[in-house]
């Protein structure tokens, strides 16, 4: 994930790494360069500060380019993060998407994508002083090449200490990080199942510490576990170092020869290595955490397999057949996988057709087969006698226009643009006695701060603004008072119809059974056709009529 990232902004990358890394040469220049002035003849000062002040100049303006192209990449790869993740779940095949669930995408879409961007943040620094290290250890073997082989040493026995531990607080990071995928899906609990835990005590007590209390302290104790191996691993970093430099300055001063120049040489490398190796072992957390996040982030993402399709849309039918469809999944609440037998069952234009069955017996599952959110197992689906490829699914998807009991109202008509539909729109909110309340306004609706019965009736609004041929309602009615169900069921359903649209809905309203073309009833994933609601020679709009 990061090495795509890096791909994607190459030349930013590149000019970030190569301004973060001259600084680092420059800033080791500087410190050599002041212990050739410490150490130089009065005549030679002149030449040496005229170097020292534009060195000093260059890096300054380095610096602030490094910082600026970072922060630049930083917001560049977080807006491409989440635009990739968008983009994918929004591509994703319907079932894959369930199956993550809303809190590992929020959480990849949110922190995970911010921990991303704050490792090419913290770049520059990264570069820079590991540079400055680098170009020390350089200096000190051009002072003294037997220190600078004991400094080697040195350096090697602490990386091999700061991996072993490195390695174990990055399981530790990971941990923590799938824990915040958890944690995200019980956010949502707390705005979602706020009016059931103001009304039980013992309820909200046990989910406040037992649900959400436990995965805070856990997320809160990996990460701090984490973090705490990463410091007792720059700690054993930083020993070293001062082991070095004791070690260094003992050999040096039992030397016979004059070593001013060396030593003060190493004196002010040490002085100044501090910080940057200090700020570099810093580093290695939010690195780390930064490719526990890119790996999460690419594991949903391969997780969830893209829909095939063209670039046609279907915009009519004559005929929707079903032939041995079947669909199984795993029901969690009585832990065993549920499935719908074959189902074979031809749709014609401008029918209406209820769907009844009891809760749990699988209506809402084969809507979402019918409409192509779900590919079936086994069997096909049949288009005026052509069969669905696999590719075609997208495009079949466009004949269809729905509001499932689980319904999303988006704050904008989406793809229903120009002032004929918003004029179809506000017509029907009139109808839907929701003129006062709401309207359609520049493409969007001016409130959603309405009941649910009064957002569904929204929702319906959508619906028929997008104009499909096939309409899908799953329990509409549900939430709606009796003036409303009348409306729907004796006067929306059967305009539809007579436009030659096919409905589908899914309903428990047995008062208005006699309404409808056919009555389809599911029964534990079975489906049957019982019997003709109208008796023969009967239209629907006769019934209505009666």
């Amino acid at each position: 994930m990061l090495a795509k990232l890096i791909q994607n902004t190459w030349w930013r990358f590149i000019a970030t790494a190569f301004s973060s890394i001259l600084f680092g040469v420059i800033s080791v220049s500087l410190v050599a360069l002041i212990n050739e002035i410490i150490n130089g003849t009065q005549e030679s000062r002149v030449e040496q500060f005229t170097l020292f002040a534009i060195l000093a100049c260059l890096g300054v303006v380095l610096q602030l380019v490094s910082r600026i192209l970072a922060e630049q990449l930083s917001e560049l790869s977080q807006a491409t993060v989440r635009q990739q993740v968008a983009e994918h779940v929004i591509g994703a095949r319907f079932s894959h998407v369930e199956a993550q669930g809303a809190g590992k995408i929020k959480s990849c879409l949110t922190e995970h994508s911010l921990r991303v961007a704050e490792f090419f943040q913290g770049l520059p620094n990264i570069l820079s002083n590991g540079m400055i290290v680098l170009g020390s250890f350089v200096y000190m073997a051009w002072l003294d090449w037997q220190v600078f082989v004991f400094a080697m040493l040195t350096l090697i026995l602490g990386s091999v200490g700061y991996s072993l531990a490195n390695a174990t607080a990055f399981r530790k990071v990971s941990e923590a990080a799938s824990i915040q995928d958890a944690l995200y899906e019980q956010f949502d609990a707390i705005y979602a199942g706020a009016k059931e835990l103001k009304l039980h005590r013992e309820k909200r007590s046990a989910f406040l510490n037992q649900v959400i209390g436990d995965t805070i302290t856990l997320l809160q104790k990996r990460r701090v576990q984490g973090a705490s191996i990463y410091h007792y691993a720059a700690s054993w970093g930083g020993f070293s170092v001062f082991a070095f430099i004791g070690g260094a300055l003992f050999y040096l001063s039992g030397q016979a020869e004059d070593t001013g120049k060396v030593m003060s040489g190493f004196a002010l490398l040490f002085l100044y290595m501090l910080t940057p190796l200090e700020v570099m072992l810093g580093a290695i957390p939010k690195a780390a955490a930064a490719k526990a996040s890119a790996n999460t982030i690419a594991t949903l993402t391969e997780e969830m397999a893209l829909m095939p399709h063209s670039d046609e849309a279907m915009t009519a039918f004559d005929q929707l057949t079903l032939k041995d469809i079947s669909h199984g999944y795993y029901h969690e609440q009585s832990d065993e996988v549920f499935a719908l037998t074959p189902i074979n069952l031809t749709l014609g234009k401008g029918e209406l057709v209820y769907l009844v069955g009891g809760n749990g017996s699988g209506k809402t599952t084969f809507a979402k087969l019918l409409c192509g959110l779900y590919e079936a197992q086994e069997g096909q689906i049949q288009v005026d006698g052509k069969t669905l490829e696999s590719q075609q699914f997208d495009d079949y998807r466009q004949l269809f226009s729905t509001v499932f009991s689980d319904f999303y109202l988006f704050d904008r008509v989406l793809g229903c643009e120009g002032q004929a539909l918003e004029d179809k729109g506000n017509a029907l909110i009139r109808k839907l006695n929701l003129h006062h309340k709401v309207a359609i306004k520049d493409g969007a609706f001016t409130t959603q701060k309405l009941s649910q019965g009064q957002r569904k009736r929204l929702a319906l609004v959508v619906a028929y603004m997008e104009d499909r041929p096939f309409y899908i309602f799953d329990e509409w009615a549900a939430d709606q008072d009796p003036v409303f169900k009348d409306v729907f069921y004796r006067e929306l359903l059967p305009e539809l119809s007579a436009q030659g649209k096919t409905v589908l809905v899914i309903t428990h309203d047995d008062k208005y059974f006699d309404l409808a073309d056919r009555l389809l009833k599911m029964d534990n994933g079975c489906l049957s056709e019982p019997a003709r609601v109208s008796p023969p020679g009967v239209s629907k709009q006769q019934t209505a009529l009666a």
